[in-house]
């Protein structure tokens, strides 16, 4: 009965001795599954501070050409494809009609009832401009001009605001002269706020035509 005993007593403290070998000594408790730099791995986690996330643009687009069209047409309209503002200019991207017949649309309904035709008419006034302002993009693109890196998709953006001859007379006068809108908003707003985008798809076209 002594020997059982002992039998027993044995084996539970092996069982216990091995058991003990395969658990840590101490749990590290890590919220929000953070990963400790000493292994090697780095990972991106929220923060646990709200006031952190308070002033962030979400969806993320980065610098792709989705985010810059969405961008300026939530600036121009809100998005909002049936707008017309009080100087009665259209649609998603605020077009006035004589733009919009150089590059093939000439019935303002039809126009602001479609935005599939909104959107490529947007794509082909860039193309136009982009024709026209060639010569403006090789020459100051990646300079600074009036505290401002200039690149391609600010002036593209500069010119949808104001037209292509404003955007040439504010490089001609080095940016010192302050082009604004009716509204009041400049030049050099647009080519700050729309600068650094991936228009580099958008083919110089002096032609461009939505159909």
């Amino acid at each position: 009965m002594i020997k059982k005993w002992y039998f027993y007593s044995g084996l539970t403290v092996i069982i216990v001795f091995l058991s003990s070998g395969f658990k840590p000594l101490k749990l590290d408790s890590n919220s929000w599954f953070l990963v400790h730099e000493s292994e090697g791995t780095h990972y991106l986690f929220p923060s646990e501070k709200q006031k952190e996330f308070s002033n962030l643009n979400i969806p993320f687009t980065g610098n792709f050409f989705i985010g810059y069209k969405e961008a300026i047409g939530f600036k121009e309209s809100q998005g909002k494809y049936k707008k017309i503002n009080s100087l009665g200019y259209l649609g998603k991207y605020q077009f006035g009609m004589e733009t919009l017949k150089t590059v093939g649309v000439t019935n303002r309904s039809q126009f602001l009832n479609n935005p599939a035709l909104q959107e490529k008419a947007f794509i082909a006034l860039l193309s136009k401009n982009k024709w026209e302002l060639k010569d403006v993009i090789d020459q100051y693109e990646g300079t600074i001009i009036n505290g401002i890196v200039v690149t391609e998709s600010g002036i593209l953006a500069a010119a949808h605001l104001g037209g292509v001859g404003t955007v040439k007379k504010y490089f001609k006068n080095n940016g010192k002269r302050f082009f604004k809108d009716a509204y009041g908003t400049s030049i050099r707003s647009y080519m700050k706020v729309f600068g650094g985008y991936d228009t580099s798809f958008i083919i110089a076209d002096s032609t461009a035509r939505v159909l």
